[in-house]
């Protein structure tokens, strides 16, 4: 039965970190009518989040529950069974991922399969083409951006696969208050990225100019905005923490580490620096001064490149002189932030930020209302990719025909455990190899 027949819209949302959880949950609210909650899964792996990490996304008061890929297909297809089959699906995962559970859920069968939808968390700066591939035989395939929507269509068509899945819309977590200066208030936050840069010198070197900026400015506060808290995960691996970086170093009292919600932080903030944060995007949205740096080079491997054009690149030295870039409307407007601001003398600009989810919402409900979905048509099949899908799918092993691993008490010790011998694998082991290896 078309979803359109009846009243409610059930959605269900897999995510495989806290951050994408926090993508899926707003997508899935800012493209379909349902007015339930979405029902969540976060995927059981190495980034798992901790109830900490979800609750701190603030998107929602269930906690997703955890399982592993062949424990979701199971879901999707025992609600079918129960008559209570999923309209919506968002794959809030990384590309490997997506393809994978495009598989599975072609392969569960079902009367009516739900429209699938994916896309990106942020920033597109690598594997932009193996990316795309790889969740191309979604319904719907997100594009942040009209410069992101240009660029995936460009992929698909490139190859020869359909383009019409790719959908112009917007980062569904941008908004809050524009920013308004305050008298006595002068505060700087670092939105510090898990594995950007990635050395152990690159970070030190951004840490001790964040912390030399706050001796040279003792009456601006400088916040060094966190992921995570040490023993957590987040969606890239982080081999060196600041927090742990720091302890080496004496900063003065108006440097502070500080954790939360993104958006409670930014109220407060007066200047946001990164190196590429997603988090710029959100500054800029709100009109709150924003820095891309540049000390360590515009790279593709940091990500800033992405900011070529933008007007925000700049160094700790302008910085520390007071000097503060002034972002390029136009580029902005293409990026899909600041949207509702006044147009531009070229004429783009003034949009809606909430007419921004206008197109997708259309996509999804008029795939809902069609008689019956056609087939999951991804672009890597056996044919076009004989030598690489095969080991992407067994790395996911989505058998939902093998028996179901019964859950108990000893079994949750043991993969916290494997979880935390990983953590400190990559966070201690894994930097002394290194080295030792440079000798």
């Amino acid at each position: 039965m078309p979803a359109s027949t009846r009243e409610a819209v059930r959605v269900a949302v897999l995510a495989d970190s806290d951050t994408r959880w926090k993508w899926g949950a707003l997508t899935a609210r800012r493209i379909t009518t349902a007015t339930a909650e979405p029902t969540g899964f976060v995927l059981r792996g190495r980034a798992t989040p901790t109830e900490r990490q979800l609750a701190e996304t603030g998107v929602s008061t269930t906690t997703p529950r955890e399982v592993t890929g062949a424990e979701f297909l199971r879901a999707v297809r025992d609600a079918e069974t129960r008559g209570e089959g999923y309209d919506v699906v968002v794959l809030a995962l990384v590309g490997g991922t997506v393809r994978a559970v495009l598989q599975g859920l072609a392969d569960l069968g079902l009367e009516r399969r739900p429209v699938v939808v994916t896309g990106y968390v942020g920033v597109v700066y690598e594997k932009l083409t193996d990316g795309l591939l790889l969740r191309h035989g979604a319904d719907v395939v997100l594009a942040n951006s009209r410069h992101d929507a240009e660029r995936f269509r460009a992929v698909y068509e490139g190859v020869g696969a359909g383009a019409d899945s790719v959908v112009e819309a917007a980062l569904p977590f941008l908004g809050g208050a524009p920013h308004t200066p305050e008298a006595g208030r002068d505060t700087l936050v670092f939105a510090a990225q898990p594995s950007v840069p990635v050395t152990r010198t690159e970070r030190a070197y951004v840490l001790r100019r964040l912390i030399e900026h706050a001796r040279l400015h003792p009456g601006r506060e400088v916040l060094l905005k966190l992921r995570s808290k040490p023993g957590e995960h987040t969606t890239h691996l982080e081999e060196y923490p600041f927090q742990k970086l720091v302890r080496e170093l004496d900063p003065p009292a108006n440097f502070k580490l500080a954790y939360g919600h993104m958006g409670e932080v930014l109220d407060r903030t007066d200047l946001l620096v990164t190196v590429s944060s997603t988090a710029a995007l959100e500054a800029l949205h709100r009109r709150i001064p924003t820095a891309i740096l540049t000390d360590l080079g515009v790279r593709e491997v940091l990500g800033n490149h992405h900011f070529v054009g933008s007007g925000l690149l700049t160094s700790f030295d302008r910085l520390d002189k007071g000097l503060a870039p002034t972002p390029d409307e136009t580029w902005l407007a293409r990026q899909g932030v600041a949207a509702g601001g006044p147009p531009t003398p070229s004429g783009v600009g003034g949009g809606s930020y909430e007419g921004a989810f206008d197109a997708a919402r259309d996509r999804v409900t008029e795939l809902l209302a069609l008689p019956a979905l056609p087939p999951i048509t991804p672009y890597y099949t056996t044919e076009t990719a004989p030598g690489y899908l095969p080991g992407i799918l067994a790395r996911h092993r989505l058998d939902v025909t093998a028996p179901e691993p019964r859950e108990s008490g000893l079994r949750k010790v043991v993969r916290e455990a494997a979880r935390g011998a990983y953590r400190h694998g990559v966070q201690r082991v894994a930097p002394v190899i290194r080295r030792l290896g440079e000798l």
